[in-house]
């Protein structure tokens, strides 16, 4: 009779996998010996694995740069981070070694970008696109860029009132672009973005604030949609649409040659995680170089912009199971030594599902459980992986530590959970360590930053 973990890993899906194996029953992440970090560094613990940010970036540009030659597609492919997803440097320094540009959303985005140029990180010749909402000192910034000499600084109008800020606060003549107000899924509270301009409005706003404004020349048309590129028919609709506009517009603007598709890829969140993206862009320049064939006007050169797709996969976190809690007959609650509202905040704000796997004790029988963490908050648990109705894992046993893997957390978490700052009942942020590989592919770790102290949360609040 098959009881062992592994076993029920190993029939519930195709085990090992590119970035998972296994050594004596431990669990192996991209060759890396996870005990052998516990080991060393303890638990809990967050990681970054650096090598993984710049192969899903060369992945993308490959998979793109086939596509373009497959169609003999004549526009270029421009691979853009967004900031949002990981602003820590060491991401940055990671993604700027790929020749990829630059998307911001704020003001303080701004100030990391001009770090970079001044470092030598990035340079004239990278796009710099401004996005969101934009209050007076994010006009500010955008137009000290610009003043300054980077002429592909290229903010994204996303209101009608942004043109004459930057008209004020821009010196020479500069490039936009105009997001598109996509409309959202069905399941959706909200019919239409609060993010652009409408579909019906983008050409009148053009004909009517730009056209005539020689200071400005547009250059881009924005189209984002929320849920990212999906193959399916919400997502397909929306791009036909954004494309009608695209050569509506052009018609009227020869300016214009680019096109950014904004929303991006899927990553892997469990392993049972299928998704064809090879296809997916090719069949996007597809649909593109279709439209503009059939409307007699030249293809866009295309912009993404990946955050997740950029660095979600090189993130982790690891902890322990300090107890396990039998509430009746059939639930069995395993305490982790940390919190997953302030670990892993996506988890129970959008009840988002990472790929979680035991990290020892492979070997040993496996039983039910749920996930419970450290705060006294009722929401502070995980309770099932992707494409299973429960968690299952070694047993617990007091005499033999288990330790359990959370994968592909790297976007978002950080920055959403307050890096560095107060965390739900004082519990302290874990220690953060980077992994990265020398020329000759050693691994190297490196100590990014110390578990959270009683004296660093006092500071915080004034004691």
């Amino acid at each position: 009779m098959k009881t062992k973990y592994i076993d029920l890993i190993d029939q519930t899906y195709y085990f090992p996998q590119e970035e998972f194996s296994l050594d004596n029953g431990n669990l192996l992440f991209h060759d890396i010996d996870l005990m052998e970090l516990i080991e060393k560094y303890g638990a809990p613990l967050k990681f970054t694995y650096l090598p993984q940010i710049s192969n899903n970036i060369k992945r993308a540009q490959a998979w793109f740069d086939k596509s373009i030659k497959k169609l003999d597609y004549k526009g270029n492919y421009n691979y853009c981070y967004c900031t949002k997803s990981s602003h820590f440097q060491f991401v940055l320094d990671e993604v700027c070694k790929n020749d990829v540009h630059i998307e911001t959303s704020s003001a303080f985005d701004m100030d990391i970008v001009e770090k970079l140029l001044q470092k030598g990180k990035l340079n004239k010749n990278t796009y710099v696109l401004c996005n969101g909402f934009k209050r007076a000192q994010y006009i500010k910034n955008i137009a000290r860029l610009i003043n300054s000499g980077h002429e592909k600084c290229i903010p994204i109008i996303d209101n009608y009132e942004e043109i004459n800020l930057l008209d004020e606060a821009i010196e020479n003549p500069y490039q936009i672009g105009i997001r598109i107000a996509s409309e959202e899924e069905p399941k959706f509270e909200f019919y239409t973005s609060r993010l652009g301009i409408g579909y019906r409005n983008i050409v009148p706003f053009y004909l009517r604030e730009i056209k005539e404004n020689d200071k400005v020349e547009l250059k881009m048309l924005h189209f984002f949609i929320n849920t990212g590129i999906k193959d399916n028919s919400y997502y397909w609709n929306e791009l036909n649409k954004c494309l009608k506009v695209y050569v509506r517009l052009k018609k009227e603007c020869p300016t214009l040659d680019s096109l950014n598709i904004g929303g991006g890829f899927p990553i892997k969140n469990s392993l049972a995680f299928e998704f064809d993206y090879p296809y997916m862009v090719e069949e996007i320049l597809n649909q593109v170089k279709l439209a503009c064939e059939e409307a007699g006007v030249s293809v866009p050169n295309i912009f993404t912009e990946f955050g997740s797709f950029t660095v979600g996969e090189s993130g982790g976190a690891i902890y322990e199971v300090l107890y396990q809690k039998q509430q009746n007959d059939r639930e069995k609650w395993n305490m982790i030594n940390s919190s997953f509202i302030t670990t892993l905040p996506d988890s129970w704000a959008i009840n988002k599902r990472f790929l979680m796997l035991a990290v020892n004790r492979w070997n040993d029988e496996y039983e039910r459980v749920l996930l419970g963490g450290l705060t006294c908050d009722s929401d502070d648990y995980y309770n099932s992986e992707q494409n299973m109705n429960a968690i299952y894992l070694p047993k617990f046993r007091r005499d033999k530590p288990l330790y359990i893997g959370f994968f592909n957390t790297g976007a978002y978490q950080e920055t959403i959970g307050g890096f560095g700052g107060l965390q739900h009942c004082l519990i302290p942020h874990p220690k953060h360590l980077l992994i990265d590989r020398d020329a000759n592919g050693k691994m190297t770790t490196t100590l990014f930053s110390e578990e959270q102290s009683s004296d660093d949360l006092l500071k915080i609040l004034g004691y």
